[in-house]
């Protein structure tokens, strides 16, 4: 049989490498806490940063907002004006047309038909330039066949 004293021996022997091995696996264990820790606190730390970001960006976009409102508001106003002094201009032509008599009625362009007819411009009652003058001035040639 064997010797018991060789026994408990071996026994030693198997239970130190267990021993070095959960040494081993509580060195692993720590570091692997460690590195968890630290990765943690990055990800705080980055979190962090990140509201830091998005809140800049929202107090950047309120005040984006804020001015393109501001803006639209005064082409609003820009526009209104300028139909109102449109509106206001069409009116005076209007008016200055009545008293005119050369509104644009059906009995306005009766009027302004009238006096085309009454005044046709012919041909010969355009500009001409004058091809006998070096200087290049213009002149009038009549009908004179009327």
């Amino acid at each position: 049989m064997a010797n018991p004293s060789h026994f408990m021996r071996s026994k030693k022997d198997d239970l130190r490498p267990i021993g070095d091995k959960i040494l081993d696996l509580n060195v692993s264990q720590s570091e692997l806490l460690g590195r968890l820790q630290i990765m943690k606190q990055d990800l705080q730390d980055w979190r962090t940063k990140l509201d830091t970001q998005v809140k800049t960006y929202k107090e950047e976009l309120t005040v984006l907002n804020k001015e393109l409102n501001s803006d639209l508001e005064q082409l609003k106003s820009g526009l209104q004006q300028l139909r109102v002094t449109l509106q206001q201009q069409q009116d005076h032509i209007s008016d200055n047309l009545k008293n005119l008599g050369l509104e644009d009625g059906p009995e306005g362009s009766e009027v302004q038909e009238t006096e085309v007819k009454e005044h046709p411009i012919s041909e010969r009652e355009v500009p001409l330039l004058d091809k006998r003058s070096d200087a290049g001035s213009e002149g009038v040639i009549a009908d004179t066949s009327a």
